[in-house]
């Protein structure tokens, strides 16, 4: 899995222990059921990480039912609240 991020995101993850965990997150909506990513400094307990190398910090992720992604991208998002949106292929759900 190729991982892309920004300089920015690396400094975020550093500033908050180092450490970022990525999973897929299943919701439930009147279209049927979607899949998104979810990204935090702290696991999802209930998740089986595998730690996925890159520069500059630690990532673990959870991919669930799926096969990982050919790309993960990763980029740091909002203004009064700063954090890590995950991508999967470019996307915000899983195909």
């Amino acid at each position: 899995m190729k991982v892309t991020a920004s300089p920015e995101v690396g400094a975020f993850v550093r500033e908050h222990g180092g450490r970022l965990f990525v999973w897929t997150d299943a919701r439930r909506c009147c279209g049927g059921a979607m899949t998104f990513l979810s990204a935090d400094s702290l696991p999802k307990d209930d998740r089986p990480f595998q730690q996925v190398d890159t520069d500059g910090f630690e990532l673990w992720f959870a991919a669930g039912r799926a096969l990982p992604p050919d790309e993960l991208r990763l980029e740091l998002k909002g203004r009064r609240h700063r954090h890590v949106e995950a991508y999967w292929e470019g996307c915000v759900f899983v195909r």
